[in-house]
């Protein structure tokens, strides 16, 4: 990526966060159809999934980062929560694309803390925002 200050970079969500819409659903080829084309327009980023969630998005991501991360390329991206069973299964995925990123987020709304950890938000925190280590240990 350019290092022109007065750049915008184009960091596109589409392969996952389209499927989120009620009713789309997109099958691995049409995912690296889509890809390939967003590679085309010259998008400088494409989260292309969050590979822990299943093995359809694990092979879509892998499959975006060996065809489509070419060394002037896109950075490829994988979504990840911040936990070392996450950032493994990203860090996979990624390995084929010369330029890659892992998108890592944690839940900040105690709502979804407690619906999908059963956790108090204080301690869900404090445990997640030690995750540096899983930081460290993906990237080396």
């Amino acid at each position: 990526m350019a290092h022109d200050p007065g750049r915008v970079l184009i960091f596109d969500t589409t392969l996952r966060d389209g499927e989120q819409s009620p009713g789309a659903s997109l099958n691995l080829e049409e995912k690296l159809a889509i890809a390939q084309q967003l590679a085309r327009l010259g998008v400088d980023v494409i989260e292309a999934g969050f590979p822990f969630a299943s093995q359809g998005d694990f092979a879509a991501v892998q499959r975006i980062a060996q065809q489509v991360g070419g060394e002037h390329g896109p950075v490829i991206c994988g979504l990840s929560r911040a936990s070392r069973g996450d950032i493994k299964a990203c860090a996979e995925a990624l390995a084929p694309a010369p330029r890659r990123r892992i998108h890592t987020f944690i839940a900040t709304h105690s709502t979804a803390i407690n619906t999908h950890t059963h956790a108090f938000p204080d301690t869900y925190i404090a445990t997640h925002t030690t995750s540096n280590s899983c930081f460290k240990w993906s990237t080396s």
